[in-house]
C-alpha cells in the first residue's frame, strides 16, 4: 500500500483530545467493568414518535427521492423563522435570514470559512466547544481567548479584551446554555455583546445549541432577542439536543442577512442539500405539539437535581447547572482534571471528561453528561462515595 502523505491543512487541525477517553473507556470494557460513562455529549432518549412518523410517510414520497434544492426547502426555512418567532418574538425573514444546516456543527465549522481570511482573528471562549478551533483552524485563522470563570457566572469579560484585540477581531463564539459548564447568559449580556460588536466590527455567532434546556422554570434567551442582534451576528440552532436527533444531522442558521448568504453559498459548493424525508421531519418538530421538550427538560432536570444533591451530600462541593445537560464540577485538591478523571475511571469505573480539553481555563474541573438513568447517576454517586475523597 502507498501511504500518501496528508496535506498541511490536515496536519494543523487541533487534535482530537477526547479520542483517548474513547480509548481509555473501550479498554476498561474489554476488562469487563461497568462503565458508567459521563464523558459524552450523546442524548439518550430516543427522537419523539411523532417526528420519526413524520419521516416514515415522507420517505414514501417521490418527490424526496430527488435531489432536493441546495439550499434547503422553503417549508424548512419557514418553519424555522415560524419557531423564533413563537419561542422567542423575533422576527425571521425565511427567505435571506435562514441557512438549513447539515447540523450544528457543520455551521460552525463553516462560518469561519465563510468570512476570515488567513490570519485574522478570532475571539473564543475559554472553556469552549473544542470544535471551534476546527473551524479557526481550517480557514487559517488566530485565536484570542476569553476566560470563563466561576466568580462572573462563566461570562467573558469583554473589559478583559484588548483594543488590539478587539480591533483585530473579526468573529466571536459565544454559546449560552454553555458547553461545558452549563451557564446561562441574559438578554442584557447579549445586548453588551451587540454593542461591542457593531463597535468594533466583530461578527457574533451565538451557538445556541441547548436553548431548549433551562432549569428552575428559566427559559434560556436567545442571542437574537437582544436589539440589533440581527446585524450584528448569526445564531446557529440545532434540532439534536431539543428534539433527540443528533443522529438526524439537522439544524440552521438565523440572523445576518450576508452571513446566512454566505453560509448558503459555501454549501451551495460542499453539499446538494439535505433528503426531503428529513427536512419534513424537522419541520414537524418545529411547529408541531412542543410537549416532548417539556418533559425532555424535566427529565434532565430531575437528573440534574439527583446527582448533585446526591454529590453534595458526600461532601462534594458542587453547583447545580442553569441550563444544557452538562455538570461542571470542580476537581479535589491534588489532582489535575485529567488526574482525576483517570481515577474516576479506573477506580470507580466512571467517565467523565477532562476540564483541560475545553480549554486552558477548563483546568480544575470535569464535564459530566447527565444522559443516563437517574438509578445510574445515583449509582454513580455511591460509587465516588467509596472512594473516600470528600
Amino acid at each position: 500500500m502507498i501511504n500518501y502523505p496528508h496535506s498541511d491543512l490536515l496536519k494543523n487541525l487541533p487534535k482530537q483530545f477526547f479520542a483517548s477517553l474513547v480509548s481509555k473507556v473501550g479498554k476498561q470494557l474489554e476488562q469487563g467493568h461497568d462503565v458508567i460513562n459521563l464523558g459524552q455529549g450523546n442524548p439518550d432518549q430516543p427522537t419523539p414518535g411523532h417526528i420519526v412518523k413524520k419521516l416514515q410517510s415522507a420517505a414514501e414520497k417521490p418527490v424526496n427521492h430527488k435531489y432536493s434544492p441546495f439550499q434547503g426547502f422553503p417549508y424548512l426555512k419557514k418553519a424555522a423563522a415560524d419557531f423564533y418567532k413563537r419561542e422567542y418574538d423575533v422576527d425571521v425573514d425565511p427567505e435571506t435570514e435562514v441557512a438549513i444546516l447539515f447540523g450544528g456543527k457543520a455551521g460552525l465549522v463553516e462560518i469561519p470559512q465563510c468570512l476570515l481570511n488567513p490570519g485574522d482573528t478570532v475571539l473564543v471562549p475559554d472553556p469552549g466547544y473544542p470544535d471551534y478551533w476546527s473551524g479557526i483552524a481550517l480557514a487559517k485563522a488566530e485565536m484570542a481567548t476569553m476566560p470563563l470563570r466561576e466568580e462572573n457566572g462563566f461570562l467573558p469579560l469583554y473589559s478583559e479584551l484588548t483594543d488590539e484585540q478587539l480591533n483585530a477581531a473579526k468573529l466571536m463564539f459565544l454559546n449560552y446554555p454553555n458547553n461545558p459548564t452549563g451557564a446561562v447568559a441574559s438578554e442584557k449580556f447579549f445586548q453588551e455583546t451587540v454593542e461591542l460588536g457593531k463597535k468594533h466590527g466583530i461578527c457574533i455567532i451565538h451557538d445556541f445549541a441547548y436553548g431548549g434546556i433551562g432549569f428552575d422554570g428559566k427559559k434560556p434567551v436567545s442571542f437574537l432577542q437582544a436589539e440589533g442582534a440581527k446585524e450584528a451576528g448569526i445564531e446557529i440552532y440545532t434540532l439534536s439536543k431539543t428534539y433527540n436527533m443528533a443522529g438526524w444531522r439537522i439544524g440552521f442558521a438565523v440572523g445576518n442577512a450576508s452571513v446566512i448568504s454566505a453560509l448558503n453559498l459555501l454549501q451551495d459548493h460542499l453539499y446538494v442539500s439535505l433528503f426531503g424525508a428529513v427536512q419534513e421531519a424537522a419541520a414537524a418538530a418545529l411547529t408541531e405539539s412542543q410537549v416532548c421538550v417539556k418533559e425532555l427538560n424535566a427529565l434532565y432536570e430531575s437528573r440534574r437535581n439527583a446527582f448533585i444533591s446526591g454529590l453534595q451530600e458526600i461532601g462534594w462541593d458542587v453547583k447545580a447547572p442553569e441550563g444544557s445537560f452538562f455538570a461542571w464540577l470542580k476537581v479535589p485538591e491534588g489532582f489535575s482534571s485529567e488526574e482525576f478523571a483517570d481515577q474516576l475511571l479506573e477506580k470507580a469505573h466512571i467517565a467523565v471528561a477532562p476540564g483541560i480539553g475545553f480549554g486552558k481555563y477548563g483546568e480544575g474541573y470535569v464535564r459530566v453528561g447527565l444522559l443516563t438513568s437517574e438509578d445510574r447517576l445515583k449509582e454513580a454517586v455511591e460509587r465516588i462515595r467509596k472512594l473516600n475523597l470528600f
